[in-house]
């Protein structure tokens, strides 16, 4: 496994410009001629965090995937939350989504582009995901994936591939992931920061790294669309192709290309974070959300804000959120008691009643997690991952009983921010307004959810500053 250290988070600004607007031009053409629905199957609902004005349909039957590719949007988003499934669950769903894709396909008429949108720091069931859908499309329409594009650049959160490493920003330094937090998490963690070993680790030696292809920075920046597309073009076996990027133009520069590459016949998966979609679906930027786009009505309630994650960056950003120059009040929630099942119910029943009564009072309330960590003294990952669903389905439970509407909801974590949209809050449909913060995405709810027309902002555990969880709230209490 290759070594590395950590390098200053400057060094992204040596990389040559490019001609923006002639990269841009360039891709508007080949954006056009992609006659495609693009269906990004996200494993959690932050992967929106780039985009506005797109469904997210909040399960994967038949007649969601039909009325996706039915919408004049090229692009439509279909939450599975799959990171919170059983790898024996993940399976059953992904083979289901791929028989659905292509009742909807042939029902439309209208051929499609995969992207499964997952952890820009690497975590989630990869490769088990790509490659049910990929087995299942191959023997089932006929298709022929050519090769699998690996893309986890995130510029909103801090994650950037240079030379095949990942990086994750960490104050002012680049931290390759393989040395961060989350590659030391109990359900998905690996060891290689370097991308191709990364393939190889996680397919357990079906893809060696010495034959995984990559494309530079040099290429990119170079804007060599021939070299990119003569790699793409020679890609089969469902071989593995690493991108890396450290800003939007790179992306730009690689999906004109991508989309050259699928006009001459090449298919393929990706696997990527969440700046793909924004630029592959043609979206537009847009700017942050405001408070008068956010709250509508003469809600008099509080708001609450939901604080289930556990990394890092969501503890100091809970307790930064203490020095929110709105008052706002804390409450503990202990999933610690998740072992004792009655003494769970009745935490649950606590916590439900307090907040019940400071919304209504007109005052924010912000409910979080125990800060200590619960973990089972067990290496069995699945029965971790049961543990932790069972823990997220408790704090999910105090929005569902909630009978005073809330005059906006902040999820923090991604299983807990999946969990209240489809459990607590029962969203079948909801639409992305855009972004409160960069990588903060905040949707709509849709007119037959618990609390219709809601402003639902979900905050990703690993995204923002230390600031930004209170600035949110400073935005929606000011």
């Amino acid at each position: 496994m290759r070594e590395v250290n950590p390098i200053r988070a400057e060094f992204i600004q040596t990389f040559p410009p490019v001609d923006e607007a002639t990269v841009s031009n360039t891709l508007d053409k080949e954006l056009h001629k992609l006659e495609r629905k693009i269906v990004v199957l996200d494993d959690d609902p932050t992967g929106v965090q780039t985009v506005h004005g797109i469904s997210v349909y909040t399960d994967w039957i038949v007649d969601s995937f039909k009325k996706g590719f039915s919408e004049k949007n090229c692009m439509f988003f279909v939450l599975t939350n799959s990171r919170a499934f059983s790898e024996e669950k993940t399976i059953c769903v992904h083979k289901e989504i791929a028989k659905n894709i292509l009742e909807a396909s042939r029902y439309t008429g209208k051929d499609f582009i995969l992207i499964s949108r997952s952890d820009s720091t690497l975590r989630g069931h990869y490769p088990i995901e790509t490659e049910v859908l990929r087995t299942e499309l191959e023997r089932n329409a006929g298709m022929k994936f050519d090769g699998e594009i690996i893309f986890p650049f995130f510029k909103e959160g801090g994650r950037f591939t240079i030379d095949n490493i990942h990086y994750v920003k960490e104050g002012d330094k680049l931290v390759p992931a393989g040395m961060t937090e989350f590659a030391r998490d109990k359900s998905f963690g690996y060891q290689s920061s370097d991308l191709r070993d990364w393939c190889e680790e996680k397919t357990k030696g079906l893809y060696l790294a010495k034959n995984v292809i990559y494309i530079t920075l040099d290429e990119l920046r170079n804007i060599d669309y021939s070299s990119i597309e003569n790699k793409l073009l020679g890609v089969s076996g469902f071989n593995k192709i690493i991108v890396n990027a450290v800003d939007y133009i790179d992306v730009k520069i690689f999906i004109s290309t991508y989309i050259r590459a699928i006009n001459k016949g090449k298919r393929f998966i990706f696997r990527s974070a969440a700046a793909v979609p924004k630029v592959l679906g043609g979206i537009p930027d847009k700017g942050l959300l405001r408070k008068a786009e956010l709250i509508t009505g003469q809600n008099s309630n509080g708001g609450i804000v939901l604080v289930g994650s556990h990394v890092n960056k969501t503890t100091l950003q809970l307790e930064e959120l203490k020095n929110c120059k709105h008052p706002i009040e804390f409450i503990e929630f202990n999933q610690h008691l998740v072992l004792d099942k009655i003494g769970l119910l009745k935490e649950v029943d606590r916590v439900v009643a307090k907040v019940e009564q400071i919304i209504k009072e007109g005052r924010t309330v912000v409910v979080y997690t125990k800060r200590e960590r619960f973990d089972l003294e067990t290496d069995n990952k699945e029965k971790q991952l049961a543990c932790s669903v069972e823990i997220s389905d408790a704090v999910t439970s105090i929005i569902g009983r909630l009978s005073s509407r809330p005059n906006f909801i902040i999820a923090k974590g991604g299983i807990t921010s999946s969990d209240v949209g489809t459990k607590a809050l029962h969203v079948k449909r909801a639409t992305v307004m855009g972004q409160i913060k960069p990588g903060i995405p905040v949707w709509r709810t849709d007119q037959n959810s618990k609390f219709p027309n809601m402003p639902y902002v979900i905050f990703p555990g690993n995204v923002g500053e230390i600031s930004t969880l209170r600035e949110c709230v400073e935005i929606l209490t000011s």
